[in-house]
């Protein structure tokens, strides 16, 4: 079974607060994602991609492209040294050409899916991933609110693919990560319920911990 986790996301406008939140990560955090959006697929802005190549942090990083075209992305995404890109399936006409991209050019292969879109349309896809990333909030802001139904097409994609591994971004705090695990979900992104907090590092291993306990009493 693979292990269940909580995975820092990092999303922020500011180069010198992505700089702060990643040598905080450095610290504590053996996995993070960082959030890059466009202000066309979703509405908001990230820090420019060009940054990502000024980092490249010890623990192991991740690439949430929340952004059209996100092919164009890639070079951005290996000069940072991530192990894992996601793309959005609703932000592209050709995600067969993304994913082949991604795979050319050494990193496993994410796909992110937004809280309306059903398992079906992307299903012919699961074979060539690596992961797959629910979105549980309308994608683009910090804080946003939590959608429960969401965590019925994560159970719905469990018993269809059960050997790929599932991550969960958005809303996840204390009080629905045991829910968010049962339904069978890998790696949960925690963005605000981490950074917005007093202690990052204290907020961070106290969800991880909850975390694999509800694993635990899941029996996973």
């Amino acid at each position: 079974m693979k292990d269940v986790k909580i995975v820092p996301a990092v999303l922020t406008d500011d180069p010198a607060a992505f700089e702060c939140m990643l040598n905080q990560l450095e610290s504590f955090a053996p996995s993070a994602q960082i959030d890059i959006m466009d202000g066309q697929f979703v509405p908001s802005l990230s820090i420019p991609p060009e940054v990502l190549g000024r980092y490249k942090p010890r623990f192991a990083s991740e690439i949430h492209l929340m952004t059209l075209n996100p092919e164009e992305y890639l070079t951005y995404c290996k000069q940072h040294g991530a192990f894992r890109v996601i793309f959005h399936f609703e932000a592209t006409t050709r995600p067969e050409y993304v994913i082949s991209r991604i795979k050319e050019l050494g990193f496993q292969a994410g796909l992110a899916v937004n809280p309306e879109t059903p398992v079906s349309d992307f299903a012919y896809l699961v074979p060539q991933l690596d992961m797959v990333l629910f979105m549980s909030v309308i994608p683009g802001f910090y804080g946003a609110p939590f959608i429960p139904e969401v965590l019925l097409k994560v159970k719905e994609f469990k018993s269809r693919f059960p050997e790929t591994e599932i991550g969960l971004d958005g809303g996840a705090k204390e009080g629905n990560i045991p829910e968010i695990v049962a339904a069978g979900v890998n790696d949960i992104c925690v963005g605000s319920a981490i950074f917005r907090q007093t202690d990052p590092k204290s907020s961070y291993l106290y969800l991880d911990k909850l975390a694999k306990n509800a694993a635990k009493e899941a029996g996973i």
